[in-house]
């Protein structure tokens, strides 16, 4: 191929290259003919979200409070005969069939959190399982994990998380059920705890 014949090719390209640009530019055009420019406004500024409402009054917080600074006011730390090391966890409310129990037992229940009170003294495993509980219970999750340990190193006291996870789920009106968990979870030294969806 000639010089001449490349040069003639190459200017073919470039005019077929122009009319596809200018064709692509006018259909642009075309459909952006009734776009308005937006003004230079700072954008308004993003309100925050509610925060979320506590479940939990702020007596409940007092209680604990004043439970932590007086261990005598707490029954479950001072009589040590309420729950053995290898005792098993079982707890339904009235509207909560024995089946559902067994279910929840077995681990047939899709669990949406796990707490580990593992290394924590009696009033903060409280308040740190009542920030969990109003957590889970604020998202609508049905079931959860509370893994307290078997209490084999708690001594002459007895298993001291498992008990006072074992009175305090009860007191939680949207605990509906809870009970040992399933070896693989934990056994004795977890519970498997069911909560009421409805907000």
């Amino acid at each position: 191929m000639t010089d001449r014949a490349k040069n003639a090719g190459a200017d073919a390209d470039e005019d077929s290259s122009d009319d596809y640009r200018g064709g692509v530019n006018d259909l642009f055009r075309s459909a952006t003919r009734d776009v308005k420019r937006l003004s230079d406004r700072p954008a308004p500024p993003i309100t925050p979200r509610p925060k979320p409402k506590a479940a939990f009054t702020r007596a409940d917080r007092q209680a604990v409070l004043r439970e932590s600074l007086h261990p005598e006011l707490n029954p479950v730390l001072e009589d040590p005969a309420l729950l053995e090391a290898g005792d098993e966890l079982a707890f339904r409310r009235n509207t909560v069939s024995e089946t559902t129990l067994r279910r929840l037992r077995r681990g047939h229940f899709s669990v949406d959190g796990e707490l580990d009170l593992h290394g924590l003294t009696g009033p903060q495993a409280r308040a740190v399982l009542r920030d969990f509980l109003s957590a889970h219970i604020y998202r609508g999750s049905r079931c959860v994990r509370v893994v307290h340990g078997k209490g084999l190193g708690s001594g002459p006291r007895g298993p001291v998380l498992k008990n006072v996870v074992n009175r305090d789920l009860r007191r939680f009106a949207k605990v509906i059920a809870f009970g040992s968990a399933r070896q693989v979870d934990g056994g004795s030294g977890a519970v498997y705890v069911l909560l009421d969806g409805a907000r």
